[in-house]
């Protein structure tokens, strides 16, 4: 074929369009499925530190196979939702984000941690700047609490960010959710304040903002779990 003929420049062109095509599609593809994977351990990572677990990238997926002993999606009745039970990230419980427009269900993990049963329940909320969230772990009566873990997009370092430190974090194991057989969540206070009808942890100095945010997710996504946790609530009694 005469290389200076036009048809051939065509030709030419087309199958190098074609060729960076099929290499920027199968690229896209290779990196997409290790970016899911990716975001899925992150998921069970944060799930494993409400249960105080800290696991490595290597250890997350062995540790929460090892310790999620079931998932599924309750109504707003705190029932669960039959057909939704399942624990792997394509089943609803671990595919299911707060806030998204078809949401179906309230995302619920039951854990084993050595002798002591666990649900753990996700969280959502705002910041100063932007979404925060979370994980609650709750022991089987419903309002004990067994750990917590917290996430945020761009609260200010050194202030607001400190929620995702252990010191933050830690104060919540023992409270209660449930007082006087009344949910009443737990109440996050400015440092030397106190709350005489709930539970309550000290928020972070110089992160007011932040930290009413943070009170404010655990009243409202926690809250939307009321019926659940009273369910269980009133199994203890």
């Amino acid at each position: 074929m005469n290389r200076e003929n036009s048809g051939y420049t065509i030709i030419y062109a087309a199958v190098m369009v074609i060729i960076v095509a099929l290499g920027l599609s199968f690229t896209h593809q290779v990196l997409n499925e290790k970016q899911t994977a990716n975001v899925n351990i992150d998921k069970m990572q944060q799930i494993l530190r409400s249960l105080n677990i800290d696991a490595s990238t290597d250890e997350a997926q062995a540790q929460y196979d090892a310790l999620v002993k079931n998932a599924y999606l309750v109504d707003n009745k705190g029932t669960k939702i039959e057909g939704t039970e399942g624990t792997t990230p394509n089943d609803p419980a671990f595919s299911t984000e707060l806030g998204s427009d078809d949401l179906q269900g309230l995302p619920v993990y039951e854990a084993q941690v050595g002798e002591t049963k666990v649900y753990v329940l996700p969280m959502r909320g705002a910041g100063l700047w932007g979404p925060i969230w979370g994980y609650l772990a709750v022991e089987a009566d419903g309002s004990t609490v067994y750990g917590s873990e917290f996430g945020h997009a761009s609260e200010t370092p050194g202030l607001g960010a400190e929620i995702v430190e252990p010191a933050f974090r830690s104060q919540f194991s023992g409270k209660e959710l449930i007082k006087e057989n009344e949910f009443r969540s737990i109440a996050v206070v400015k440092p030397g304040q106190r709350v005489a009808s709930r539970d309550y942890v000290d928020g972070i100095s110089g992160g007011t903002i932040t930290s009413k945010g943070v009170d404010a997710m655990l009243l409202n996504s926690i809250g939307d779990y009321e019926k659940f946790l009273m369910n269980l609530h009133a199994a203890q009694q």
